[in-house]
């Protein structure tokens, strides 16, 4: 139980966080351990609920690897993953929609609605929400697999001014309609982009930027360059260093990396000084 004067302290240290952040609007994307074990699922969607409450817009992108991997093999649909990118053919976009903008975006959008949310179940195609293109990333060919072009930013806004919180599988149309798979962490990052957000936040199972052993709370451009350099950020986690920087470019304010596997990570990131994640600023 916690006592009386820890909970005040917890509302004094949230309070100026809170009234700097209503009306302001936060791009989540919810992945990994958030968005399969129970009890995470629980307090993401109580964390969104209350964001939303206190008055910050919340859209939300989910990813749904997982599921459309085990629904391929009941389906006895061959996977190929090509240099991280799930190859998409026509059978295979078939189980994607089913399974994203289907089973698992509507799972999500009841979730925070049974805790009290306002979420509605969006995909890419909906009202053209997002137009794609197709992803040949070093001229490689992938299928069905898009790049966001452009967002339908109005829309988004009329669904934010009248309380709603879309929650957006990613999946675009392209030429002729054709519906491609898109990468939700690219598609979060284009999302936050278009609508100027003032958080973009990645919900992963890693704690951040790790160094030497020590998380990394704060860091800049600058810092981060030497760091790459130094060999002290290595591997998987430079592409999506640079990928975070890439987008502050873009208008948007912070881009933070949080560990998911924490109950109740987006409050603790946001509403604490020391927060439990990796916050990415502008220099200076």
């Amino acid at each position: 139980m916690i006592d009386a004067s820890t909970k005040e302290e917890v509302l004094i240290e949230a309070l100026p966080y809170i009234q700097t952040y209503e009306g302001k609007t936060f791009v989540i994307k919810y992945g990994g351990a958030a968005m399969t074990e129970d009890q995470l699922k629980q307090t993401f969607a109580k964390d969104v609920t209350i964001l939303r409450k206190i008055g910050i817009n919340i859209v939300i992108i989910h990813g749904g690897g997982k599921e459309i991997t085990e629904a391929a093999k009941a389906f006895n649909i061959k996977t190929t993953f090509i240099g991280g990118h799930r190859y998409t053919d026509e059978k295979m976009i078939e189980l994607v929609v089913m399974m994203l903008a289907g089973k698992v975006n509507k799972e999500i959008v009841n979730l925070i609605n049974t805790n009290g949310g306002n979420a509605i179940g969006l995909c890419g195609v909906d009202n053209m929400l997002l137009r794609a293109q197709k992803h040949m990333p070093d001229g490689v060919d992938l299928g069905l697999v898009g790049e966001i072009a452009s967002v339908n930013v109005p829309f988004i806004n009329l669904l934010l001014q009248n309380g709603m919180m879309p929650v957006i599988a990613p999946i675009g149309v392209g030429e002729n309609g054709q519906m491609l798979n898109i990468n939700a962490d690219l598609a979060a990052g284009a999302v936050a982009a278009a609508l100027k957000a003032e958080k973009l936040v990645y919900l992963s199972d890693i704690e951040g930027v790790v160094v030497n052993n020590k998380l990394v709370s704060t860091l800049a451009r600058s810092e981060a360059a030497k760091m790459i350099e130094a060999g002290s950020i290595f591997g998987g986690m430079i592409p999506k260093v640079r990928s975070a920087f890439d987008t502050l470019e873009t208008g948007v304010n912070k881009v933070h990396i949080i560990d998911g596997r924490i109950k109740h990570s987006l409050l603790l990131e946001i509403f604490t000084d020391e927060g439990i994640g990796t916050q990415m600023t502008h220099e200076g």
